[in-house]
């Protein structure tokens, strides 16, 4: 059994993919020599599975159709027997130590399901989308009226961010992004992996609010670290929106499934939990930032 195995959901990322595998590559060479990374394709058109193929004859290259990350996620899992599996984004770029320090630290903190790195964008800014809180009531709120971009360092109107937290010691988090998410073996078998409802969004916080409930911490460890071009795969930020050209058709699908992720997130797990009207008004808040969302789009179009 090797001890960690990367797993990657690649589609149409022929502009990340060489520079990507060439870091893991080096990671290989230098910190795991046995390491396995699997890369599921799901029916790339611009290049990209022949680019690995060709160029990176040592990675575990599945083709096939669309089927979203949480189901290419579970396959490549499964096909692992490695103790760890760490998830990345094909935007995302370890630095020298970074997975095998991720490795030591989960390996010394046993009640850890599942840890990130600290991510670090192009600008040079901490990615804050890796230290957050699961979503609630008064978090909705305070994200919704812009409170939390008001008062950023509050740790009352800007717990979305986790506002407080001691950024250069690791501590636990509620959530993480699935673009660098290391996750013990036996917690993926015990959740039975993600949530393969959740097709392209929402994923993440599915699993991290899974594993929470099963009495797993998720830790933040900013002593390690991973570069983070942000929006890249998808093309809807506008860091790299002009890096990566995505059609207004495909920018508005994506916007559509990420609030249709967060609405099956609070149905999925909220009715119950919170009073009834307030999820509601939650689930119809959503409804509403996809509508600002994509005025915003056909305004950048």
């Amino acid at each position: 059994m090797n001890k960690v195995s990367i797993v990657i959901c690649a589609l149409n990322n022929i502009n990340f993919a060489h520079d990507c595998l060439s870091n893991l590559q080096d990671i290989r060479d230098a910190e795991f020599p046995d390491l396995r990374v699997i890369v599921l394709d799901q029916d790339s058109q611009d290049g990209t599975p022949e680019l690995i193929e060709n160029e990176f004859p040592w990675v575990e290259l599945i083709r096939g159709e669309n089927i979203g990350i949480s189901k290419s996620y579970n396959k490549g899992y499964v096909m692992t027997d490695s103790e760890y599996v760490l998830f990345l984004g094909m935007d995302a770029f370890p630095d020298k130590g970074t997975v095998s320090g991720m490795v030591e630290y989960m390996d010394s903190h046993t009640k850890a399901g599942a840890a990130t790195s600290q991510l670090v964008l192009n600008s040079g800014k901490v990615d804050m989308d890796a230290h957050r809180s699961l979503p609630s009531p008064w978090i909705a709120f305070t994200r919704f009226t812009g409170l939390s971009s008001i008062f950023p360092k509050s740790p009352l109107f800007n717990k979305y961010f986790l506002a407080g937290r001691d950024m250069t010691k690791d501590h636990e988090v509620e959530l993480c992004i699935s673009h660098f998410l290391i996750v013990r073996r036996k917690v993926l078998d015990e959740l039975h992996g993600f949530d393969e409802d959740f097709f392209v969004f929402g994923e993440d916080v599915d699993f991290c609010y899974r594993l929470k409930r099963a009495g797993w911490k998720l830790m933040y460890v900013p002593q390690y670290s991973t570069r983070h071009t942000k929006g890249a795969v998808i093309g809807i930020r506008d860091t790299t929106r002009k890096l990566v050209k995505r059609p207004l058709k495909f920018r508005l699908k994506m916007r559509k499934l990420s609030t249709d992720a967060m609405e099956m997130f609070l149905r999925k797990h909220y009715f119950g939990k919170y009073p009834t009207i307030v999820v509601y008004l939650m689930i119809y808040s959503t409804r509403l930032l996809w509508l600002l969302r994509t005025a915003i789009e056909y305004l950048k179009r």
